[in-house]
């Protein structure tokens, strides 16, 4: 398959300037492998950033996203941590409680703790970090990986360094713009869904959003696990492109890899999209998101908050994002 580079994705104007994303037109889908070092670096940050798409996130985004808030009413998009929920492989979550002790004074204060066994970083609604993916031995910027990699975690681009999300989050439902409570096992969402789903909820995407893709597949979410980590609908390649081309802050969906898996448009690539958002553009990926509710509201957008565990060289963590209406 044909590279392509960041210049030939978006455009020769991005990395001269950073600007010309929105009049881009992104290459098909099918044309796409990992780009080579020398395409994808430096990122459009210049060669010694690791921030990415957090070099969005300054104190005039926040306070346009707090203009938003009308009711103040809060909507929780994480899922409950439970051992109920979906895992991959050896992933686990177990919580032990300890009984209680009760301190020797005389008022009889009791204190109740617990014991917590899981991968901490990767299960329940979840932020990837830029370590989390690589092409080949690289990660965001063409950090070399085995550099930065030691037993107490990542040195660089760790989760812990990502902070506070608040920007404007946008949610666009395609289940509910195709007419169906949730997306077929294996649909792959394409530019078409999305600008037909932004155009029947008379949305438009901006720089710095949070976007959020409503399939619908989260319903399944502690009801039917074994299907949830089957397969899943999400966007392909082509939307993926699509998508950052607009500068999003961060992309997430209600599905577990926010794309299609597999891939439809790439069956010999396993999670292309990952390698596109977070190893060449530096954009996180949100996934397991708990939308139903959001998506029962008339609102399509709103604030978003998210603030990543602060992990200490972590690749991800497990997160409880809010849309505040």
């Amino acid at each position: 398959m044909r590279q392509i580079s960041r210049r030939g994705l978006f455009g020769a104007a991005c990395l001269a300037c950073g600007t010309g994303h929105l009049a881009a037109t992104p290459v098909q889908a099918q044309g796409w492998s990992p780009p080579a070092a020398a395409q994808r670096c430096p990122s459009r940050w210049g060669p010694n950033d690791r921030r990415g798409s957090m070099n969005l996130m300054t104190p005039a985004r926040a306070q346009s996203a707090s203009s938003l808030i009308r009711t103040g009413e809060m909507v929780e998009l994480g899922h409950v941590l439970a051992p109920t929920m979906p895992f991959f492989g050896t992933r686990r979550f177990d919580l032990h409680t300890k009984r209680t002790f009760m301190n020797p004074e005389p008022n009889r204060r009791g204190s109740n703790e617990e014991i917590v066994i899981t991968e901490i970083g990767q299960v329940g609604t979840q932020l990837d970090a830029f370590p989390h993916q690589t092409i080949g031995d690289q990660v965001y910027n063409c950090v070399d990986m085995p550099s930065i990699t030691g037993r107490a975690g990542f040195t660089e681009m760790g989760v812990h360094t990502i902070g506070t999300i608040f920007t404007r989050g946008v949610l666009i439902d395609v289940a509910g713009a195709k007419g169906v409570p949730v997306l077929g096992d294996d649909y792959e969402i394409t530019v078409a869904d999305l600008e037909e789903a932004l155009r029947r909820q008379n949305t438009q995407l901006a720089e710095g959003d949070a976007v959020l893709i409503h399939t619908g597949w989260g319903t399944l979410w502690g009801r039917e696990n074994a299907r949830y980590v089957r397969s899943c609908p999400g966007i392909g390649v082509a939307a993926a492109e699509w998508l950052i081309s607009r500068n999003p802050i961060l992309m997430g969906a209600d599905n577990w890899p926010v794309e299609c898996a597999p891939s439809k448009t790439m069956p010999d690539a396993s999670l292309p999209v990952h390698q596109l958002a977070l190893v060449v553009h530096g954009v996180h990926l949100l996934e397991n998101l708990k939308l139903d509710e959001l998506a029962r509201r008339p609102e399509r957008q709103f604030a978003f908050l998210l603030q990543p565990l602060k992990v200490q060289g972590g690749s991800g963590s497990t997160v409880a994002p809010t849309a505040i209406l």
